[in-house]
């Protein structure tokens, strides 16, 4: 079968963008995969863990699918994007960390989510330190914002615990959101 117009292999194609594959002492920062969705579908669906999330609530198990998808898009359209955060001792996802900028963001954002039996671990931390350095080192991206919800001082800790300073305040889905820039 040869390659036609608009197949992946077509000369007009655009190629798609290779993740790279972070590892710290306890984690791996890799590209989301099909496998991911039962976990990550889960993690969406904890009202807890979704409540500074988006529009404030738990998705189904549709957008979750549509949620990885985008964030596999994006290392194609932006040359970076989001990565599936897996704990190295089991290997299960434990959540995501990395970079994204739909329309309506005010630019590149540093975001991070993790499912409730990974908190209070360490993990966020390590995963944000790690996907924030590779951003600077690599991927062009000095300065990158996080977008907070006023009331989430779990990743307001964060955040600053990671050297970020609060810039201002947006709109954003609704709601408000607290702007830190992670300073290069």
């Amino acid at each position: 079968m040869s390659a036609g117009r608009g197949t992946a292999a077509s000369a007009d194609a655009t190629p798609l963008a290779a993740v790279p594959v972070l590892r710290t002492a306890r984690l791996v920062l890799r590209a989301f995969a099909e496998r991911d969705l039962v976990a990550y579908a889960a993690m969406c669906a904890d009202a807890e863990v979704m409540r500074h999330i988006g529009a404030g609530g738990p998705i189904d198990r549709g957008l979750a699918w549509r949620q990885m998808a985008m964030f596999v898009g994006e290392w194609t359209l932006h040359g970076y994007g989001m990565w599936a955060i897996e704990a190295r001792e089991d290997g299960r996802l434990v959540g995501r960390a990395g970079f994204l900028h739909p329309p309506g963001w005010p630019e590149a954002e540093l975001g991070w989510l993790l499912a409730r039996d990974a908190w209070g671990r360490g993990y966020a931390t390590e995963a944000v330190r790690a996907a924030r350095e590779h951003g600077r080192a690599r991927l062009g991206l000095a300065a990158p914002i996080s977008l907070i919800r006023p009331d989430n001082t779990r990743s307001i800790a964060l955040a600053e615990r990671v050297g970020a300073t609060l810039e201002s305040r947006t709109a954003l889905l609704g709601g408000e959101a607290l702007v830190y820039r992670h300073a290069a």
